[in-house]
């Protein structure tokens, strides 16, 4: 603000915003934001700036983020290098999880080339590596083998009339099954990237993904020993085809082709200890020696030059085409007979890659977008699904290698791709005398770190039982129901863990600890000390439907005040408060009916203007002893504790003090009368008794003493609350209410509070109960209640405003 000159310049003030005017500005600019017009919030939220323009696509395309800051001396022969590495990985990794996939070997290469392109353009991790990975194979496959079993393309051989396999057209229709899968699990992904539900992922914890990927390893290692025994189980799907397919290779293990057995066994041995070699001088290795590839060349030359295939009945590769496929639309007629397993893969991929997309980020100084991750995948699968490739995701070893060999950027994808490309154009065909076996033995070798994740079990024991709980069904439900059902099985029991916890929080009477303003549980730390007459109750987590009777159950524990059987014995004694009352007031009318006539017959018989009640109580029985008989014994009980006096004159009406009545002596006693007490016969008694209706208290019933005053309720955990809770609370008020103590909430959240307002609990409670800290709260409850003991009150307010004495320890 522009106030005037001071030494040639302007002067300019501002208002200095404290924190309430903060809000109280943020509050006035959220209702005018809420009371304009839909049209014009709506033509708000469509304008779009330039800057905004820009921010939004480079959000849309990374690639134009950073490939323009590319700078070839830093990062080329890096990426080059990297990139190298991880494309030898591709070749033998592609061809070989195609198997898994139940795939033809070089659909596995296709996979391994176009989803690195695509991601190339829309992908905002820089380490890890798209591609085939095993969970995802294995999941394919299932699919696959579901809907094209061997038993639908059976055709009987003319020459010897025996039944065989159409395997060509068999495999035909399986690359559209898995195509047309993974088209759809990539549109799921896109669609909930663009939603913005990239955070579904957070729901598929650690323990669930390593138990998941440690069962998919058994199913992995149950798929490939038909290809290291060389022997052909029956093909089954569904529950519990893991445990039929291992006992019907078990069964068929006496009739082992020996020199397959041989060549998986040789091959495994040697990539075991190739590897182990690699991990011991990987410090002194500039790129790790690509003992795959090496072993894959090796088997393919003595495989081509012994003619095993021929000689020996030793099942090889087969025919790999040269070149790249045209694109073909999948068969949308199979989408809902797989949307359920798309949906499986979607979220078992995104999980896997954001997961080591963020590891990679934290590790380098750099961000990686969620939802963006999730488009780039979807946009991967999706593509590639029209190229013949089957479900992709980020693969563990081959990013480690990328980011181990010095990868710095994207640019290493699209030098693997280029790797592959080159095999797919010119070397596909030198392949096809590979033995399937040493393809069986790199999946076999491949999967040692997943055999590893075993150990979890006695990691978990010592750190969490829950989430061992957690492990262990995802890899039982994962074993015995499959990939997909496993899944679903284990997400929701890891819901329902959460649900548990929830259910099941800690609650906690806090104490102040001496010359500070914190709060803290009294179990726990030794130093609190608890505030005379208040009670601090805390739960640890959010108050909710599932929990919401749980915590009143708690807070009736914890504050010694069984809110139930005193409300209930209250009204009960208020109810028969109320028919004694009733009883004597229809006495008392008919004694002053009495009386009158008592009176009446006196005045005829003598002048005396004071008559005791004992006279006119006789006369009246013998002027009426009949109809007096009923009532006779009631009277006895009054006549000794009620006096009426005769009015001085003519216009006032008959008065009776109220005495001890034996059944109401609770109430009061004659040394404890008021103005109150005192009424004219003449008038309704109902007012009176209504009146001392409302002194009634367990108090003065003397059924129950406690010396609490206010409950302080902190529910600074939660950070939302339902109808349920809200009810909850509302009840808590009310029924603490009733027997006199205070019900007060510290440290709500603004959401909280917004959805009390929306929820209608300020409508009959005021927001004086609501305090932004508990020592606040407690304050104001000294303040206001704690005055009736004086002494305590004096020392508590003393302890509590005293200086912090910095030897107090927690």
């Amino acid at each position: 603000m522009v106030r005037g000159r001071k030494g040639g310049g302007y002067r300019v003030e501002r208002e200095i915003l404290d924190e309430e005017r903060l809000e109280e500005l943020s509050q006035r600019l959220d209702i005018s934001q809420t009371r304009a017009p839909l049209a014009y919030r709506l033509k708000n939220s469509l304008r779009c700036s330039v800057s905004s323009l820009k921010r939004r696509v480079v959000g849309c395309l990374p690639v134009l983020y950073w490939l323009p800051r590319y700078s070839i001396w830093d990062y080329g022969m890096p990426d080059l290098v990297s990139g190298i590495s991880v494309g030898i990985m591709h070749l033998p990794q592609g061809m070989a999880y195609s198997l898994l996939a139940s795939l033809p070997p070089v659909f596995g290469l296709y996979t391994s080339f176009y989803p690195a392109l695509v991601y190339f353009f829309f992908g905002s991790s820089r380490h890890i590596s798209i591609g085939t990975f095993t969970v995802l194979s294995i999941m394919v496959g299932s699919v696959v083998e579901r809907l094209a079993p061997d038993a639908n393309f059976l055709i009987v051989n003319g020459t010897n009339a025996t039944v065989e396999v159409n395997v060509t057209e068999r495999d035909l229709y399986r690359v559209q099954v898995a195509a047309a899968t993974t088209v759809l699990a990539g549109l799921i992904q896109v669609i909930l990237g663009l939603v913005q539900f990239g955070f579904v992922g957070t729901y598929l914890s650690e323990p669930l993904v390593r138990g998941y990927t440690s069962s998919a390893a058994a199913h992995a290692v149950v798929a490939q020993l038909k290809y290291i025994f060389g022997v052909s189980p029956t093909r089954f799907s569904g529950p519990l085809s893991l445990v039929y397919t291992l006992v019907d290779v078990c069964m068929l293990l006496p009739s082992t082709h020996l020199p397959t057995l041989l060549i998986s066994s040789v091959s495994i041995t040697v990539l075991i200890v190739a590897k182990e070699l690699n991990n011991r001088f990987r410090k002194k290795l500039p790129v790790p020696i690509p003992v795959e590839l090496i072993v894959i060349v090796v088997g393919t030359l003595i495989s081509y030059y012994t003619h095993l295939n021929k000689n020996y009945e030793i099942s090889v590769v087969g025919e790999i085409p040269s070149g790249l496929q045209p694109p073909t639309v999948p068969q949308t007629s199979v989408f809902s007979e797989v949307v359920v397993d798309a949906f499986a893969l979607a979220i078992v991929g995104y999980a896997i890659s954001i997961s080591l997309g963020k590891t990679f980020a934290l590790k380098h100084g750099y961000k990686v977008d969620s939802n963006q991750e999730l488009v780039a995948l979807g946009l991967s699968n999706a593509v590639g699904g029209f190229f013949q490739c089957y479900s992709v995701c980020a693969s563990m070893s081959r990013s480690l290698v990328q980011e181990t060999t010095g990868g710095k950027t994207q640019m290493a994808g699209v030098a693997s791709a280029v790797i592959v490309l080159v095999t797919v154009l010119k070397l596909g065909p030198l392949f096809q005398d590979l033995p399937k076996a040493v393809l069986a033995a790199v999946v076999f070798v491949n999967l040692k770190g997943m055999f590893k994740q075993y150990s979890d079990i006695l990691t978990l024991w010592r750190t969490s039982k829950i989430d061992l709980l957690v492990w262990l069904v995802t890899w039982v439900s994962t074993v015995l129901f499959n990939l997909d059902m496993g899944l679903g099985a284990s997400i929701g029991f890891a819901l329902l863990t959460v649900i548990f916890r929830t259910q099941r929080p800690r609650y906690s009477v806090l104490g102040h600890l001496p010359g500070t303003e914190l709060y803290l549980d009294m179990e726990t730390h030794t130093q609190v000390r608890e505030v005379p007459g208040i009670t601090i109750f805390r739960s640890s987590a959010t108050i909710y439907f599932a929990n919401a009777e749980l915590y009143l159950e708690a807070l009736k524990q914890k504050s010694g005040l069984d809110i139930t059987k005193m409300i209930t014995y209250k009204r009960r004694q208020e109810a028969k408060q109320r028919k004694r009352e009733r009883r004597a007031a229809r006495r008392a009318r008919r004694e002053a009916k009495r009386q009158k006539q008592a009176l009446r017959m006196a005045s005829q018989r003598s002048r005396r203007t004071v008559f005791s009640v004992e006279e006119g109580a006789g006369q009246m029985r013998e002027s009426g002893a009949d109809s007096l008989h009923e009532e006779e014994l009631s009277w006895k009980e009054r006549e000794n504790s009620t006096v009426f006096v005769m009015p001085e004159t003519p216009h006032n009406s008959w008065v009776y003090l109220k005495g001890i009545d034996p059944e109401t002596s609770t109430l009061g006693s004659m040394s404890d009368l008021q103005d109150g007490d005192i009424t004219t016969l003449g008038s309704s008694s109902e007012d009176t008794l209504s009146r001392d209706l409302e002194r009634v208290s367990l108090g003065s019933l003397g059924k129950w003493t406690w010396d609490i005053h206010s409950i302080i309720l902190d529910i600074s955990p939660a950070n939302f609350i339902d109808t349920v809770a809200i009810k909850t609370l509302r009840n808590i008020f009310h029924d603490f209410g009733e027997i006199d103590v205070d019900i007060y909430i510290a440290g709500c959240q603004t959401p909280v509070v917004e959805q009390l307002e929306q929820g209608g609990f300020f409508t009959d409670i005021s927001k004086e109960r609501l305090f932004t800290t508990v020592h606040d709260a407690v304050l104001y409850c000294l303040n206001h209640r704690g005055a009736g003991t004086s002494s305590c009150y004096e020392t508590t307010v003393d302890a509590i405003h005293q200086p912090m004495d910095h030897s107090t320890k927690l």
